[in-house]
């Protein structure tokens, strides 16, 4: 398994030596289950309601199981202990789409009706970019576990607007350096023309071609899209010697022309398409392609995705067939029920006062690992740093991650993706 990890505000690694640093691993991500007792007596009866705008539909539709199930998880262990902390969570589930069945136009408002505190997501950087200006004018609080556009690191939300997963510059590092390493000497992209797709081939660009590489086609599509002949066509003409597929779920349309043209080790995913296709696609259709995803390796993740699939089943509910983002996603319902807990109020402006000092970000609190621990700390009075499930977190003064790890991954003959063992 490879993992790149480093801290936003520490150096940065170039060229091909940038990928295969060991992970990062949290001793507080053996088990959530074992949430314990506080010791101290509940504070004020606080009763948060939060959102979430995640994909049930659209393109990006395959990772809403795992999303809405980490939320699910995570409130669960939240209102276990409601009668030591006084805190009781309520979640309004809600279907973010995409840019083109647009289903955040009626979910929004619907939400905010509810008198929501706090929305989680959208997954998509393109989506939420079409409500952050709606929910931050409403002063209500924009939590995303999958948004990965720069776009977000200098956008004015006036303090409202956080997000678990990191930005697409360590990623695009991460993936042009494999490509390159990978002894590809020049490489052709096939791109979804928005946010995050436009933004991460930047980055890879530009990783790849310090590296020595060369870009030799990058054709653009755009969300709602059907047919992607003329894509296909402009990369293979260019006969690069790998291609990266920049693109959410329109990757299940646009495989079947590109699997024979190009060997599959040969072909590159990213977050928004990595998923196990299994029977979907020919036995062996993908061997040896590989993929990056940010976040802890899903084998460091083992105990976590267990102790999710076992609440799930207690819930009635099958297992998940996909993990990616369901960590950052429990990991944000945790921030938010501590930083309530810690303001003392379900008042989005206090909460989002405290979402940094409880991420660590004021570096003078005390680590936890889990809801219990942390609400314990507070309530007897002291400043709690929630390292989570899906990493340290740790908020700079934008609500960007100041540490993040990115996973590579590589498809089996079975064309589900493990971790990559270099």
């Amino acid at each position: 398994m490879n993992v790149f990890t480093r801290s936003r505000t520490g150096k940065v690694l170039g060229g091909i030596a940038a990928v295969g640093v060991s992970a990062l691993v949290l001793a507080g991500c053996a088990s959530t289950t074992d949430e314990g007792t506080t010791d101290a007596g509940p504070a004020e009866e606080l009763s948060l309601t939060i959102g979430t705008a995640l994909p049930q539909t659209g393109n990006l539709a395959f990772l809403g199981p795992p999303e809405e199930a980490g939320v699910a998880y995570a409130t669960s262990l939240v209102n276990a202990v409601s009668e030591e902390t006084g805190l009781t969570l309520d979640v309004v589930y809600g279907d973010s789409g995409d840019t083109d069945n647009k289903a955040y136009e009626t979910e929004i408002p619907r939400l905010l009706g509810e008198d929501v505190s706090a929305v989680i997501g959208a997954a998509s950087s393109g989506v939420s970019l079409q409500f952050i200006d709606q929910l931050v004018g409403a002063g209500v609080i924009q939590f995303s576990p999958a948004n990965t556009s720069d776009a977000f690191t200098t956008y004015e939300d006036d303090g409202l607007y956080f997000r678990t997963a990191p930005s697409d510059v360590l990623q695009g590092d991460v993936l042009g350096n494999l490509i390159a390493e990978d002894g590809n000497q020049t490489l052709g992209m096939i791109v979804l023309n928005d946010s995050y797709g436009t933004g991460l081939a930047k980055y890879v660009t530009e990783s790849f071609e310090a590296a020595g590489g060369e870009v030799v086609a990058a054709p653009t599509y755009n969300t709602g899209d059907t047919t992607f002949d003329a894509q296909v066509s402009e990369v293979l003409a260019a006969d690069p010697d790998a291609i990266a597929l920049i693109t959410f779920d329109e990757v299940s349309t646009i495989l079947p022309s590109l699997l024979g043209q190009i060997p599959a080790d040969k072909l590159y995913f990213v977050d928004g398409n990595l998923k196990n296709f299994g029977d979907d696609l020919a036995e062996g259709s993908l061997t040896g392609s590989k993929g990056t995803l940010p976040g802890l390796s899903i084998d460091t993740l083992g105990a976590f995705t267990s102790d999710l699939d076992a609440y799930l089943e207690a819930e009635g509910d099958e297992p998940l067939t996909e993990y990616s983002y369901a960590a950052e996603s429990f990991d944000a319902v945790i921030l938010l029920a501590l930083a309530s807990l810690a303001a003392g109020s379900t008042d989005a402006g206090d909460i989002a006062e405290k979402l940094i000092e409880v991420s660590g970000g004021s570096g003078d609190g005390e680590k936890c690992t889990d809801f219990a621990a942390c609400a314990d700390i507070i309530l007897s009075g002291g400043v709690a740093d929630y390292d989570g499930i899906s990493g340290p977190i740790t908020f700079d003064e934008v609500g960007d991650p100041t540490e993040a790890s990115i996973g590579i991954y590589e498809y089996g003959d079975d064309n589900n993706y493990v971790a990559y063992a270099g």
